[in-house]
């Protein structure tokens, strides 16, 4: 591999996101089943909201990346929206938060770990990028 391309960067964090929808498929069954509906309502809401940002980091990294590509002959598109859906979804991340922690009596640890599988997916998916490097 010679260098990362945008085109490898997408596929990494669709990747990511692929990886984070199964835990959620496996880990909301056996939460809802041990520990009751609403730990595995937070893991679901933790998940969304750490999906939602993974996704955000795309949008913004490709937005990024096609403004420093661009020349005179095709101008880029304004970056004003991406960020402004960025900020709307960081505060609808913030009232989700509240929203599920206040009216939500299940375990906070459920909570953590969907937030927690955004992080956990893309450091998988980079120590599989270094090791390709590697071999």
């Amino acid at each position: 591999m010679d260098s990362f391309s945008g085109a490898d960067f997408e596929r990494t964090v669709w990747t990511a996101l692929r990886s984070m929808a199964i835990a959620v498929a496996i880990g909301v069954p056996l939460l809802w089943w041990k520990l009751g509906w609403q730990s595995a309502a937070l893991l679901l809401v933790g998940a969304a909201i750490s999906g939602s940002g993974v996704f955000e980091w795309l949008r913004l990294m490709t937005a990024t990346m096609a403004r420093m590509a661009a020349d005179d002959a095709h101008p880029p598109r304004p970056l004003a929206p991406v960020l402004i859906g960025f900020f709307l979804r960081l505060a609808a991340a913030l009232a989700l938060l509240y929203v599920s922690l206040r009216y939500l009596h299940g375990s906070v640890y459920a909570l953590i770990a969907g937030l927690a599988l955004g992080v956990i997916a893309l450091f998988i998916e980079g120590l599989r990028l270094i090791r390709r490097w590697i071999v």
